[in-house]
């Protein structure tokens, strides 16, 4: 029996994936547990639907991502730290303190990324990946 897969199933497939499976593992497993559906034209035309339509998201989320990339690597993070003996910072810049400065725009921990850590005064970059392929490079200024 072929069956469209409707979720990821690990080590079987992937979404919109269309596989040939014995009748059995298709009834009893795939179809009951809600994996897949069986492959039949209104189903496929609910496929390509929906296909369309992912298609149609992630444009619109990379133009988005674009944007906000273009926003973000204008932006320059001021930071005030505390240094001892030869300007060394005590401590350094966390996630949690570069999402803080970025409260304005919808950015998650996850998504940033410190290349290298944040413990002397002057520039650093900090990655921040804002879709699949879609990095940002946002200035940290470290000043006493």
């Amino acid at each position: 029996m072929e069956v469209i897969f409707i979720k990821d199933l690990k080590g079987q497939g992937k979404k919109g994936e269309i596989k040939e499976v014995k009748d059995g593992y298709a009834m009893n497993f795939l179809i009951k547990n809600k994996y897949a559906v069986k492959k039949n034209d209104e189903n496929m035309h609910t496929l390509e639907i929906n296909k369309k339509h992912e298609q149609e998201q992630d444009l619109l989320n990379r133009e988005n991502a674009l944007k906000l990339k273009e926003e973000l690597e204008k932006k320059v993070l001021n930071f005030k730290v505390k240094t001892g003996k030869d300007d060394k910072v005590f401590g350094s810049i966390s996630i949690k303190q570069i999402k803080e400065k970025l409260s304005d725009y919808n950015i998650d921990k996850n998504m940033i990324n410190i290349i290298s850590p944040i413990a002397s005064l002057g520039y650093h970059d900090v990655e921040i990946i804002l879709y699949k392929d879609i990095k940002a490079l946002v200035k940290v200024y470290l000043t006493k």
